[in-house]
């Protein structure tokens, strides 16, 4: 249904623009009506467009939260311990900026006004201004100036990936939702990947280890925006004032169990990862013993492995919860699985074994990834607020990353000295059950 068809079953609305801002890039698209559910299928090629964004978002973002970060601040320390405390203190206030501006990115998309669009402008502008906070990283002389461009990439990119989301759901229609849900789990898997090489190609250089993932990332995120036909408001309906910017960050669980639940799951499963993920070099020189080149080098052997398995797990999983119209029991069990796989990292004693963990948690990942997404699309408490519902449960995503590596930094600095991550992954396990548990009890989704 395009804004230029209102008169066939909807109300005329003064608010927003007959004619909307069609795509740039590809055949025409209808433009969707604000608040309805498409019923169109999208073409293949801007399915290839939504993962080109998502790999775009990624590839910038999740280098520095894997790797990049953790080397830089090896630059910066001259012990374990207080590697691990620099890598706690840079990455702690971005993940608090993508807690705030994840949710806040989408509520002022859904109120934005212009001839390009409500998402578009944000979508670009903040790839844009992430750029500037991983060039402030690279050249940062100290772990506090680390923090500040961390705070500014993650607020700004978050203002991207919210405006992202929220696209996916004024655009596809529910019998697409798996599917691009995996191939949306897919993108974001390649991008660890792919960043994760970069990380080994300029480990010596900390310009290019930040920037050419960020060069990366403002081409193919520009070229999704482009490929959108939006719906344009020319006059906002809900004012944004102190009201608006309180409930930003609010979907009230009891009135949306649902919702809160998906958001619970969510939460856990992030926490439960981030455990891991922001001490991932730390745990191969001094778990496993190896030197940084070397460490480097297998985490990007682990990521491969992980990406390969995550992907076909993916595309199953995609394609089974789009047929069997199930979706709650695959997204607990892999969460669950995940949780299992972190724990068993600590009976890795070789890279080998490592490497079979990592292939184990690519596969629940990839599962989870692939149903997650069309889990939440289905649970939305209003269409017509997209932006900001998928902004709070991206918060989802946001505090655990902030709280992780506080409690990972304590627990690996004071209970672990540094070097014993058993009390790490036994709290990671720990948070994958409860999410598992969360989400079996979801009632509005099979």
């Amino acid at each position: 249904m395009t804004s230029t068809q209102q008169g066939s079953g909807f109300a005329p609305d003064p608010t927003i623009d007959l004619q909307g801002s069609p795509n740039l890039i590809g055949p025409k698209l209808p433009i969707p009506h604000l608040g309805i559910q498409p019923d169109a299928h999208k073409p293949w090629w801007y399915i290839a467009g939504v993962m080109l964004g998502q790999i775009g978002i990624f590839i910038a973002l999740m280098g520095p939260a894997t790797v990049s970060l953790q080397l830089k601040a090896g630059v910066l320390a001259s012990t374990p311990a207080e590697q691990a405390s620099i890598t706690a203190i840079a990455v702690a206030p971005g993940a608090i900026a993508a807690l705030i501006f994840n949710a806040l990115g989408g509520r002022i998309s859904d109120r934005t006004t212009g001839g390009l669009g409500r998402r578009r402008p944000w979508i670009i502008a903040g790839v844009v201004m992430m750029s500037l906070g991983l060039l402030i990283i690279a050249i940062a002389p100290s772990a506090v100036v680390m923090a500040i461009g961390w705070f500014l990439a993650q607020a700004t990119a978050n203002m991207a990936f919210a405006s992202f989301t929220a696209s996916l759901a004024d655009q596809l229609p529910a019998n697409q939702y798996g599917k691009v849900s995996g191939l949306v789990g897919i993108a974001q898997n390649l991008a660890v990947l792919g960043a994760t090489w970069l990380a080994t190609a300029f480990t010596a250089n900390m310009l290019a280890l930040f920037m050419v993932p960020a060069a990366i990332a403002i081409v193919l995120v520009t070229v999704y925006a482009l490929m959108i036909p939006e719906p344009v408001l020319v006059k906002n309906k809900h004012p944004f004032n102190l009201v608006e910017l309180v409930t930003t960050f609010w979907r009230n669980p009891i009135k949306f169990p649902d919702f809160g639940l998906a958001w619970g799951g969510r939460f856990m499963i992030i926490l439960a990862s981030y455990l891991f993920t922001t001490f991932r070099i730390l745990y191969m020189e001094n778990h496993l013993g190896l030197d940084t080149q070397s460490a480097t080098l297998a985490v990007a052997t682990g990521v491969t492995i992980y990406t390969a398995t995550s992907m076909v797990a993916s595309l199953v999983a995609g394609w089974v919860s789009d047929v069997l119209g199930r979706r709650k029991i695959l997204v607990a069990v892999s969460i669950l699985i995940f949780g299992i796989a972190t724990y068993l990292l600590l009976h890795a004693d070789t890279v080998s074994a490592f490497y079979m963990v990592e292939a184990v948690m690519g596969l629940a990942y990839g599962m989870y990834i692939a149903v997650d997404l069309a889990l939440v699309l289905e649970v939305l408490p209003n269409r017509e607020e997209a932006g900001k519902d998928l902004g709070v449960f991206n918060m989802a995503n946001a505090l655990p990353q902030s709280f992780a590596p506080a409690l990972g930094g304590f627990l690996l600095a004071n209970l672990g000295g540094g070097t014993d991550f058993t009390a790490l992954l036994v709290t990671a396990l720990i948070a994958a059950v409860i999410g598992a548990v969360l989400t079996m009890f979801i009632r509005g989704v099979k």
